[in-house]
């Protein structure tokens, strides 16, 4: 999947004028993409689409309007698009109160490593993203937000586009959950990873 470039990314007011529908793209491809394991996990599969999202509201939030600030952004996040045998996603552990977060944080340190990809006779596990790893990574506490990616062969590329059916498994000592996987996002993955 080609990086992004500054062409990519529109100046503020043609952002806004295409905001709404752009939106509701991404809304709409994020359900196809976004997987929830178990009740505190879930995996949103990035793509071209999520990441210039990402990048655009960023910009409109923090009121990055320079060449070089845009650039930066796009150098942090260019490294979650797929392409190559290599699948993308961002992984949240969704709490919603302190105790919660007191609770499982601490728990679940190294689940950026703990997550499996399943299909046909494949088992691809997750590791975190190279550029993030050292930010989000401890021994005493788990970030809420970690980057993660799924690395396969090429036998394992065309496995998985043809595979029947695929799911996705945590397999950390304290969560361990499974999910299928939908048509639809076994599609969008498979095309993912064939993508350059």
């Amino acid at each position: 999947m080609s990086k992004l470039t500054l062409a990519d990314i529109v100046e503020p007011r043609a952002y806004e004028r295409e905001r709404d529908d752009f939106r509701a793209h991404v809304v709409a491809l994020k359900k196809k993409r976004r997987v929830g394991i178990g009740p505190h996990v879930t995996l949103v599969f990035e793509n071209r689409d999520t990441i210039r999202f990402q990048i655009q509201e960023m910009a409109r939030v923090e009121k990055i309007f320079t060449d070089e600030g845009i650039q930066t952004e796009l150098d942090i996040y260019n490294a979650l698009l797929p392409g190559n045998g290599r699948l993308s996603a961002t992984l949240f552990i969704e709490l919603t109160s302190d105790a919660e977060l007191r609770e499982w944080l601490p728990k679940l340190v190294g689940i950026e490593r703990s997550i499996e990809l399943r299909f046909g006779d494949h088992v691809v596990a997750s590791v975190p993203e190279s550029a993030h790893d050292e930010q989000l990574t401890r021994e005493e506490i788990t970030a809420a937000v970690h980057y993660i990616e799924f690395q396969l062969d090429a036998d394992q590329v065309d496995a998985l586009g043809s595979a029947e059916s695929a799911e996705l498994a945590v397999v950390h000592p304290a969560y361990q959950h499974v999910t299928a996987l939908g048509p639809e996002t076994r599609a969008e993955l498979a095309d993912d990873a064939r993508s350059a």
